[in-house]
């Protein structure tokens, strides 16, 4: 499916464009904001190749990814980063991600957002389960994905390997009959 577009009062997903490299840069390249992310801050280079990747999935004939900017709809400025990714070893799942500007932090905007990409998921792709994996110190993302109606279902053991160390991760999931309940309008 392609384009993506779903917004909500504050906010609007849309697909990436190689002009939003520099946006981007304040996310993925900030030690801040990358904290608790699976990877270390990237360059520019680095997030320009990830914004061409996204560009090119996003043409793909069987679309496995759906890599989003979050913007602001009375601004129109690129906030925020959003992905759903099929699951190969699950029918109708994804996996869901997140990240804003840390300076976006504490505004309601990382609810707003995960909303959005649960709707993406269930309406537009017609997805039975999503699910997403946090860092256990993230406890501003834990409120954020229960606040969703995600339910906390588990620890994956030294899952991602950062700064030379093993981290765990924590899994949050909803599936579709959840959400329809928390959202009867959708």
């Amino acid at each position: 499916m392609y384009p993506i577009e779903r917004s909500s009062p504050r906010l609007c997903l849309r697909e990436l464009d190689p002009a939003d490299t520099e946006d981007v840069l304040a996310i993925y390249g900030s030690p801040k904001a990358t904290e608790h992310l699976s990877f270390e801050p990237r360059t520019r280079s680095q997030v320009a190749e990830v914004i061409a990747r996204s560009v090119a999935l996003a043409a793909a004939e069987a679309r496995s990814e759906y890599a989003l900017a979050v913007v602001q709809r009375d601004l129109g400025k690129l906030i925020g980063f959003g992905r759903l990714a099929l699951d190969p070893h699950q029918v109708r799942g994804a996996t869901v991600g997140f990240a804003l500007r840390p300076d976006m932090w504490g505004l309601g905007y990382g609810l707003e957002a995960v909303n959005l990409l649960l709707a993406v998921g269930f309406i537009d792709l017609g997805l039975h389960r999503i699910w997403g994996a946090r860092s256990p110190l993230n406890h501003a993302s834990a409120r954020t994905l229960a606040a969703a109606g995600m339910v906390e279902e588990g620890t994956i053991r030294e899952h991602v390997f950062k700064a030379g160390e093993w981290r765990d991760s924590v899994v949050h999931g909803i599936i579709f009959r959840e959400w329809r309940e928390r959202n009867p309008d959708a």
